[in-house]
């Protein structure tokens, strides 16, 4: 296996909101974060299944990508972003599969990226990035909670026009382990319970859109008064949180 789903990436201009849903009420904690040119980020880990990344503009030179997709968009879902060992061997196969990937950089040997735009990935951007150096560190932001009980990132849930072009992007081309089936549904696997399930809806504008995000407490369940905080907090980040009973 050469691509594992890493993490989905949510861009918002108010981090505390992140901060308090996916720490303070799901229990991530922080794994690394750093600035980058135009842009902060900072990712949370969860008991098991992918990373979230909050993207925020730091007002430099290079986040204009970042100001773009606010300015169209609001807060919500940036990047599905998938972990790669050999780049070059990956932007082959990409290549060969027929798509054409963009902002392809592969000078810096710690960090080699590139992506997929989203009218080749089904509406959302996908990052392919392959990682040589250690995570860039920097101490947890200050206003980050102290992390709730532990979750898993359970499930990510994504509606395409197109099922079976779906299925072989994220099947064939990004490694997935089709693990279930049926009339209209697809359920992909990669290791560390990340998962996604891709359901079939028709006449979406961009031929897909992330439809939820499912996380399930590890032991306990949910109370009334973190429903409500999560529905309020995810409904201004431009995401939708299914909170399961186990």
């Amino acid at each position: 296996m050469t691509a594992v789903l890493d993490h989905l990436a949510i861009g918002t201009s108010a981090l505390a909101d992140g901060w308090e849903l996916f720490a303070g009420v799901l229990g991530g904690r922080w794994a690394y974060g750093s600035d980058s040119a135009g842009f902060w980020w900072g990712q949370l880990e969860f008991a098991a299944g992918p990373k979230i990344e909050l993207l925020t503009p730091n007002g430099e030179p290079g986040g204009e990508f970042l100001d773009r997709f606010l300015a169209a968009h609001g807060a919500g879902p940036h990047h599905l972003n998938f972990a790669v060992c050999d780049i070059e061997a990956m932007l082959a196969r990409i290549r060969a599969s027929g798509i054409e990937p963009v902002g392809v950089n592969v000078a810096d040997p710690d960090w080699k990226e590139a992506f997929l735009h989203p009218c080749s990935a089904h509406g959302i951007v996908i990052q392919v990035a392959e990682q040589g150096g250690p995570a860039p560190m920097c101490a947890p932001p200050p206003d980050l909670p102290d992390p709730g009980p532990a979750t898993r990132l359970d499930l990510i849930e994504y509606h395409v026009g197109d099922l079976d072009g779906a299925v072989r992007l994220f099947g064939d081309l990004l490694d997935g382990r089709l693990t279930g089936a049926d009339q209209g549904t697809a359920e992909l696997a990669w290791p560390g319970g990340k998962r996604i399930r891709l359901v079939r809806e028709d006449g979406l504008p961009h031929g897909g859109a992330l439809h939820h995000i499912r996380f399930a407490r590890a032991t306990g369940t949910y109370t009334e008064r973190d429903r409500d905080r999560a529905g309020l907090l995810a409904k201004r980040l431009g995401v939708t949180v299914n909170l399961a009973a186990r």
